[in-house]
């Protein structure tokens, strides 16, 4: 960020008083901005024993497969946020959906919350985001191909929680490998 979205005036990064974290101040009007965490919304959206999973169209990780899932946008809720990457993204309309899973990822500022739900029907596409949409049996899983950390740890647990037959809530944070020099 260079300059205010207030004033125009240039910005200069500065812990403010009563704060305790660099952000970003406009020297002329005193205007905090904060950066958070985007909001991710996404779905796994199911049919039978078969889960819907779209190749990438987009970067990053193009044509690699990845559940229905993007930026929640202002005046929705994550529900619907959810469902309408599921139409976006696969031309699938989904039924009622439940909390499957919430993943903090720090080091790309990100938040994503994922939800469970059936398809109202096998009728999806791939969108303008997707190259393909398929479903996929569970032991047909593209493993190898799976675009995000994300996706492979819903998927995971999905695969377990559907042998239980039990579906709870699945909190964690998937935390960035370690590199050399770091």
């Amino acid at each position: 960020m260079n300059y205010c979205s207030q004033c125009g005036a240039a910005v200069t990064v500065q812990v403010p008083e009563g704060d305790n974290l660099p952000r970003y101040v406009c020297a002329a009007c005193g205007t905090i901005h904060y950066r958070n965490p985007k909001i991710v919304a996404g779905c796994l959206p199911v049919w039978e024993e078969q889960v819907l999973l779209c190749r990438r169209a987009i970067e990053p990780r193009y044509g690699l497969w990845t559940v229905p899932a993007g930026f929640m946008e202002n005046g929705e809720t994550v529900a619907e946020a959810a469902a309408r990457e599921t139409r976006e993204e696969a031309l699938a309309d989904i039924g009622d959906s439940t909390l499957y899973a919430v993943y903090s990822i720090p080091h790309i500022s990100q938040v994503y919350m994922l939800f469970r739900a059936g398809l109202r029907a096998p009728r999806f596409g791939a969108g303008i985001e997707s190259l393909e949409v398929r479903l996929f049996e569970l032991d047909a899983i593209p493993w190898e191909e799976l675009a995000f950390p994300v996706v492979r740890e819903v998927l995971s647990h999905y695969l377990a929680d559907r042998a239980r037959g039990e579906f709870p809530v699945h909190v964690g944070e998937l935390r960035r490998p370690i590199e050399a020099g770091d």
